[in-house]
């Protein structure tokens, strides 16, 4: 593929639409990003084809069409640092996914390629690069992934949410914007967004996040304390816990015993959970950190240990060093959680002085930044 001709052969003086492909996959950190560019794109140029690259077996393949975007689909997954059957297959994987990565560049004939990291953005970047069409990165996280640390190289531009993901890519190429976060997201009167919920507006409401995967060191810290935050504290809680924990979670606890328990596997309206609550206990995903920023919403941060480069506390550290939020170590959950969360919830000049800290912090802009740099490398080249 390396001689392969220029697969974008449109005519310089054609006025088609411009079209942009996105690749994105694996998780909400890297979907939610890829569509709010989309959806800026669109804004900036309501003409303009769009075209999604992902993996049939995560999240994307759901939540772009749900979007109103096409996706596409390519066959690849991550490699395991242990012995696994899978890593067996992924030379296949790799192969299949490079020549499937090229059909659609062929096909679709992209004026440019918005790689936003995942499994999928990797192979239709490498052949994107190595047949002359232009990409940009979007990268998330204070710690960039590897996909994204692979093509930097050759990438026009690069778009970063954290100054700390400097050190890993060329500086020249570098523009700080922030993360794009979901277009329709904005807070609503809390005395009412409390009432879809079926809360007393007048009681403190906590919202609990894992991701879009949930969380397994959070679900068992709550599961563990329940009934002191339930029934001793009477706080009010939106339980986020993720599909695969749900029913094991929902056997145990039995929701229906809890009046002021939400026990959920995932979150559509998240505007209205945002602005039910009071606080926010969640990961510290890119995505997240930035939506918390965008509406100025306190936040006690859990980074998962799990994550390449530990990005999820460095994300939170950025955060909790200007006051914005609370890093709470996975290690201190069982010892300290409930107590943060009381002392914190009870405490309303505390929780709106976290809010504006936190809104300071947001680059509401970020999603049209990047539109229109995209628009302007494409036509350039």
């Amino acid at each position: 593929m390396s001689t392969a001709k220029n697969i974008s052969t449109k005519s310089s003086t054609t006025k088609d639409p411009m079209r942009v492909l996105l690749a994105a996959g694996g998780t909400g950190g890297h979907v939610y990003p890829a569509i709010s560019i989309a959806d800026a794109i669109l804004k900036t140029e309501p003409d303009a084809e769009i075209l999604f690259v992902g993996t049939r077996d995560r999240m994307e393949w759901k939540t772009v069409p749900k979007a109103g975007y096409e996706i596409k689909s390519v066959w690849i997954s991550g490699f395991h640092r242990r012995l696994t059957p899978q890593n067996l297959l992924f030379p296949i994987k790799l192969a299949t996914s490079l020549i499937q990565s090229y059909s659609i560049l062929r096909q679709f004939k992209p004026d440019i390629i918005v790689a936003c990291g995942g499994f999928a953005a990797g192979p239709i970047g490498w052949v994107a690069q190595k047949t002359g069409i232009p990409i940009v990165l979007q990268e998330q996280n204070s710690y960039p992934g590897v996909t994204n640390r692979l093509l930097a190289k050759k990438a026009d531009k690069i778009f970063t949410a954290f100054e700390a993901a400097e050190e890993f890519f060329p500086a020249k190429k570098i523009t700080l914007t922030g993360n794009p976060v979901r277009s329709e997201l904005e807070l609503t009167n809390k005395a009412d967004a409390a009432k879809a919920f079926d809360f007393d507006g007048g009681k403190p409401v906590l919202l609990i996040l894992g991701g879009s995967g949930g969380a397994r060191a959070i679900n068992q810290v709550i599961k563990k304390n329940i009934d002191r935050l339930h029934d001793e504290l009477g706080v009010q809680i939106i339980w986020q816990c993720g599909q695969r924990y749900y029913d094991d979670l929902s056997d145990f606890i039995k929701p229906k015993n809890y009046k002021n328990l939400r026990l959920m596997e995932f979150i559509d309206d998240m505007s209205t959970a945002y602005s039910a609550a009071d606080l926010v206990l969640t990961r510290a995903g890119a995505s997240t950190c930035s939506e918390l920023m965008m509406i100025g919403k306190p936040a006690v941060l859990v980074p998962s240990p799990n994550v390449a480069g530990d990005h999820q506390t460095k994300n939170a550290e950025a955060m909790a060093k200007n006051d914005a939020s609370v890093l709470l170590p996975e290690s201190e959950l069982d010892k300290s959680m409930v107590n943060l969360l009381s002392d914190l919830l009870f405490d309303q000049e505390k929780l709106f002085a976290m809010g504006r800290l936190t809104k300071a912090l947001a680059k509401p802009d970020a999603a049209a930044t990047i539109a229109k740099e995209i628009f302007k490398i494409a036509k350039n080249r």
